[in-house]
């Protein structure tokens, strides 16, 4: 069966899958009509998430996937009717993101380390002095 999935940076090396974080699980959403799919794209986007795009995958190789990822993965049937707070999900988008995506983790592991000053290479003050001085030749 044909569903759609969103993805951020669609055809770039820095592809991406959106997924839900319900736990201890990452869960992937397969919607059975791209209109659903459309339509929580852009409450991702109404909400400042990073604008992902709208796919269409076989079914299957999106479980196969899911697997070999250690993901679940959730269809939303059309016609959809939540009946908890956790399927609301499948529906709207939780209110916050997390903070750095696996595609940006491995992309710029640097950036994303938790550093304060006394572990930083150069002191705050001198990283000052020399903007200053870049500043000062333009």
């Amino acid at each position: 069966m044909r569903i759609f999935i969103l993805l951020f940076n669609a055809g770039t090396n820095d592809e991406g899958l959106h997924s839900l974080q319900i736990g201890e699980h990452n869960v992937v959403l397969m919607f059975e009509e791209e209109d659903d799919a459309t339509r929580y794209a852009l409450l991702l986007e109404a909400q400042d998430f990073p604008v992902p795009t709208v796919e269409a995958f076989d079914q299957e190789e999106i479980e196969e996937f899911c697997q070999s990822s250690s993901y679940q993965c959730q269809l939303v049937p059309k016609g959809f009717v939540p009946q908890s707070d956790a399927e609301r999900l499948l529906l709207a988008p939780p209110e916050t993101n997390v903070e750095d995506t696996e595609w940006q983790i491995n992309r710029h592991p640097v950036e994303n380390q938790d550093q304060d000053e006394s572990d930083s290479t150069m002191p705050q003050d001198a990283l000052e002095q020399i903007r200053r001085q870049l500043e000062g030749l333009l």
